[in-house]
């Protein structure tokens, strides 16, 4: 389960790449893909496992120009629906 305090990163079989014909991130696995739109983007860059979940709410608050309540639940459902699929991990 994701919480707050989780650190997130793509897992090792995920790997998010830039099209450059396409001008936009995809995060690709075993024989699929998905086509990210750009705040999907930004919030599968900040996977690292270096940033907790509320770290990076914050950021993209602060970037946005929005409040981080108004922030986290979407942030949440995509880490959830990310996670669901195996492309998400908690950090070591």
């Amino acid at each position: 389960m994701i919480s707050a305090d989780t650190k997130p990163c793509i897992a090792s079989k995920a790997r998010l790449r830039y099209d450059r014909i396409a001008n936009r991130y995809m995060l690709l696995f075993p024989e699929k893909g998905l086509v990210l739109n750009p705040t999907a983007a930004e919030i599968a860059k900040l996977c690292t496992g270096e940033h907790s979940v509320a770290a990076i709410v914050s950021q993209l608050a602060s970037r946005y120009g929005k409040d981080a309540t108004e922030i986290e639940s979407e942030v949440m459902k995509f880490l959830t629906a990310l996670s669901e699929r195996g492309l998400l991990k908690e950090a070591d």
